[in-house]
């Protein structure tokens, strides 16, 4: 589904501010993986969903997508086959517009449904799919989307990708900025939308707990590297003290990064 070969990218290059935020990673997704992705600070995990999302271009080496090169592609012809939430709950969604007309704007994308007038017909079809989410939106349908919470803007976002009808879905620390009951709330529907629509996932976390948890391969990167890839049994396996004594078996040195280390399961 998703293979990146060779990859580098450095910001600033020819000037003394020059700084390779990706080196040489090459990496592979097979169609259907769930990937969580961990690291601190300036690892490369941002950096690396822009490169596949197209909204950076790489310095050298190629993006491929379904087994295309869509390396010289801009954002706008990749969106069709991706879908991308990010921390900020606000990203998702157009404040000044209402609930209804922010999911006709997933109708409009034409991945899915086709282009829709909004009828009797399309609001009972909204209402069918906000039920899914259990928060009562369905009754809410003509407010503005700043009257939301973060957590039912973050939970409205995830329903409206998935109805866009992506192939890959990159999850940029989407649970990070709610509180612990809302990114609970987000996280199953998450896993059930994924399970639902067969989604193929990669899910930056700054919460190792989840990034085990989650998921049926873990990334670790480290200054635009991914150093540790685990799967199948080894990862079922793995706990917080493990994977802390791998980073340090790797880069002969201690994980260092309060934001990550801090974070209560």
């Amino acid at each position: 589904m998703i293979r990146l070969k060779d990859l580098n990218c450095t910001f600033h290059v020819g000037t003394p501010s020059a700084k390779t935020v990706i080196r040489d990673l090459n990496l592979t997704v097979d169609a259907g993986e769930f990937v969580t992705i961990i690291g601190s600070n300036g690892a490369g995990k941002t950096t690396l969903f822009n490169l596949i999302s197209g909204n950076l271009s790489p310095t050298s080496g190629s993006v491929f997508i379904k087994g295309v090169d869509v390396t010289g592609h801009p954002e706008y012809k990749r969106a069709g086959t991706m879908g991308r939430i990010f921390q900020d709950p606000l990203a998702g969604t157009a404040s000044n517009m209402t609930l209804e007309d922010n999911m006709m704007i997933t109708c409009k994308k034409g991945f899915k449904w086709p282009v829709i007038s909004l009828n009797r017909k399309t609001r009972a079809r909204f209402k069918r799919q906000l039920v899914k989410l259990e928060m009562g939106l369905e009754s809410r349908m003509k407010e503005n989307v700043s009257t939301l919470s973060g957590g039912q803007r973050q939970a409205l976002t995830l329903l409206m990708m998935v109805l866009s009808n992506p192939s890959i879905a990159l999850l940029d620390e989407h649970t990070a900025a709610l509180d612990p009951r809302n990114a609970a709330i987000v996280m199953d529907l998450t896993t059930r939308f994924i399970s639902e629509h067969r989604l193929t996932t990669l899910m930056i976390t700054h919460n190792m707990n989840h990034a085990i948890a989650y998921g049926t391969r873990l990334l670790m990167m480290d200054a635009g590297e991914i150093i540790i890839d685990v799967t199948g049994a080894e990862k079922q396996k793995l706990t917080v003290p493990k994977l802390l004594e791998m980073f340090s078996n790797v880069r002969r040195k201690a994980f260092e990064n309060d934001e990550v280390l801090l974070v209560r399961p």
